[in-house]
């Protein structure tokens, strides 16, 4: 039999810890850092509408964009979907001319896009209805302000809009800009409208991390 010292009893004590704690460190994998994704250039225009009867003139569709695509899609995967300041999400219904197969949802926040990282509770989400968009329109009702003298359409400095996509994932959104190139100042008149820039976290794992 090995008599074991009071020393060596020590000397393995401490090694067989420092192995554990060894152990234990390579099983910890440090998660990645979501990454920031920006689209430029969204061209998502309104129907074209005779100024002087308000007739459609020619009647345009609903650009779909996706975010696990990262692009615009033609079928049924689409998220949101752009045409001039209305913004849909897949989920719920509508009266507009397209069709919602999803689970999608949203909410706007006020704060910081970089300090927000949580995806809001499900309860929080709103869906397209009839009367009603998850992402509201009109100047000063979601995430626009529609300047008459200028006939400007600007984003709301501090508006966050957090989806839930299609496919129960999250996201998070925030519009930088109404027109082409986004010039730092727009002129109505001559720059192209309904040509969003905006930049969005997506969690594809489906938890509400948004870091």
């Amino acid at each position: 039999m090995i008599e074991m010292t009071k020393n060596t009893f020590w000397v393995l004590t401490l090694v067989a810890l420092g192995f554990a704690a060894c152990k234990k460190e390579e099983t910890v994998t440090p998660s990645e850092p979501l990454t920031v994704e920006t689209i430029n250039n969204l061209f998502a225009p309104n129907d074209e509408i005779n100024r002087e009867t308000g007739e459609i003139i020619k009647e345009n569709n609903f650009v779909k964009f996706s975010f696990s695509a990262k692009d615009t899609v033609s079928d049924d995967s689409w998220d949101l979907a752009f045409k001039g300041t209305k913004i849909l999400v897949n989920g719920g219904t509508g009266s507009e001319n397209i069709t919602r197969t999803g689970h999608a949802g949203a909410i706007i926040k006020d704060g910081i896009f970089e300090e927000m990282l949580t995806a809001p509770e499900d309860s929080e989400y709103r869906q397209d209805s009839g009367t009603d968009l998850a992402i509201p329109t009109g100047s000063n009702n979601g995430w626009y302000v529609y300047n008459d003298a200028a006939y400007l359409i600007t984003p709301i400095a501090g508006k966050v809009i957090f989806v839930r996509t299609h496919d129960d994932k999250y996201a998070k959104v925030e519009i930088l800009s109404y027109y082409k190139d986004a010039p730092a100042n727009p002129d109505a008149f001559t720059d192209q409208a309904a040509t969003f820039t905006f930049r969005y976290i997506y969690q594809e794992d489906g938890s509400k991390n948004l870091q």
